[in-house]
């Protein structure tokens, strides 16, 4: 792996650019919260696919498609950030949280389940805990399946979060949002009640809320246990593709003053968190989306409030073990 560009804020969030192999390219992010200083929490989000076969309305890293990365293509991305900082490969973080959610759809690549096995024994990292984001596309039972057997054998007891991208309880928008086969709302529930055990994280519902999106409490409680998940809103970052196809965000700072969605669904049982993020984030592109289309190309005239920090030649190389 060489990585050639890199842009951000050191104290929020910086995103790199890397080439795999020649003429493939992935990107990767390291992030803090602040006011958490890095021993607290550290937020790394790697790439599993080099682009997305998925194409969601909402993101950036649909529509060219090379295919999946190996297993040290993805452990190369995480070898870098941690060596960055702890060359000992010793982890001293209290919140040591990885995603496999910056390109591409884990659930398309087996090599993800290899790197969660081999994790616990390649770093010292107490605080570690995987955090996988899926669409949960059609043909991919296999794929969690070992999923669970993993999650089980290495990171029970609150350990491992698992995440559904829902965004819209109407099956017309969620298609519309997500244009591919994937599991229905009574298949996501009937793994999840599977896949949890007592002490185990609930597994989370995620809604990029668009402005016409709904998220209807009733429809929610016929298919998921509150016992079991837990639904999270997000804004609709102002990626490419959003500010493209005329898609707008159905909540912001302003309107989480008065959530009273969140009300209705806390009435119904549910945990519920409200996730703003640092607006700052959309500016350097590190929430959702993909610099590297702007940054191979030269493209730096894109009228969107997102990629907005310009990237650096990064002269560190990096090759996998």
């Amino acid at each position: 792996m060489r990585v050639i560009g890199k842009t951000g804020r050191k104290d929020i969030a910086l995103l790199y650019v890397a080439e795999m192999r020649p003429g493939k390219h992935v990107e990767f992010v390291e992030s803090l919260q602040p006011p958490l200083p890095k021993k607290k929490k550290w937020v790394l989000i790697v790439s599993t696919l080099f682009g997305c076969p998925v194409g969601c309305a909402i993101c950036d890293a649909g529509g060219w498609y090379q295919g999946p990365l190996t297993k040290e293509e993805i452990f190369s991305q995480i070898d870098y950030l941690i060596s960055s900082s702890y060359p000992d490969k010793v982890v001293p973080v209290e919140k040591f949280k990885i995603q496999f959610a910056r390109m591409g759809e884990p659930a398309f690549n087996p090599a993800v389940l290899a790197v969660l096995k081999e994790f616990p024994h390649r770093y010292q990292a107490p605080g570690f805990m995987p955090s996988l984001s899926t669409i949960a596309p059609q043909g991919s039972e296999d794929f969690f399946n070992q999923l669970l057997e993993i999650k089980d054998e290495h990171y029970s007891g609150g350990q491992f979060q698992l995440q559904f991208s829902i965004h819209s309880t109407d099956p017309l928008v969620r298609d519309r949002l997500i244009p591919v086969k994937k599991w229905d709302f009574a298949a996501i529930a009937n793994f999840g009640e599977g896949f949890y055990r007592g002490g185990d994280r609930k597994i989370t519902l995620n809604f990029a809320l668009t402005d016409d999106s709904p998220l209807v409490p009733d429809v929610m409680c016929r298919y998921f246990d509150p016992r079991i998940f837990l639904i999270k809103i997000t804004p609709v970052n102002p990626t490419v593709s959003a500010v493209e196809k005329g898609i707008k965000s159905g909540i912001s700072v302003e309107t989480a003053k008065d959530p009273e969605l969140v009300k209705a669904l806390r009435a119904r049982g549910y945990d519920v968190v409200l996730s703003i993020g640092e607006p700052e984030e959309n500016k350097i592109g590190s929430n959702c989306g993909q610099y590297i289309r702007k940054f191979l190309q030269g493209n730096h005239h894109i009228s969107v409030p997102s990629y907005c920090y310009e990237m650096e030649p990064a002269r560190a190389v990096h090759s996998p073990e």
